[in-house]
């Protein structure tokens, strides 16, 4: 079942005000149970889980930024603009 323009909007807030801080401790406490690695180790550790959150919400993200597909059309507003 598709997500609705607004439905995806409020996800998004969700997860990223609450799941991002969530995971962000989950990262720290995953690299702390090894010994402190080269800080090059360490930036590729946090870039990689960085990017691995991200993947299962993709479908909620795609496409927030832009303007509501649903929104009337013909609300006096210049198609043109």
């Amino acid at each position: 079942m598709a997500l609705s323009y607004k439905a995806r909007r409020r996800w998004a807030l969700v997860i990223l005000l609450v799941g991002m801080p969530l995971y962000v401790v989950a990262a720290v406490n995953v690299v702390d149970l090894f010994e402190r690695p080269s800080v090059l180790v360490e930036l590729a550790v946090y870039v990689a889980l960085g990017f691995l959150w991200i993947l299962p919400f993709r479908f909620v993200f795609r496409g927030i930024g832009q303007a509501d597909p649903d929104a009337n059309k013909t609300d006096g507003q210049d198609p043109s603009v």
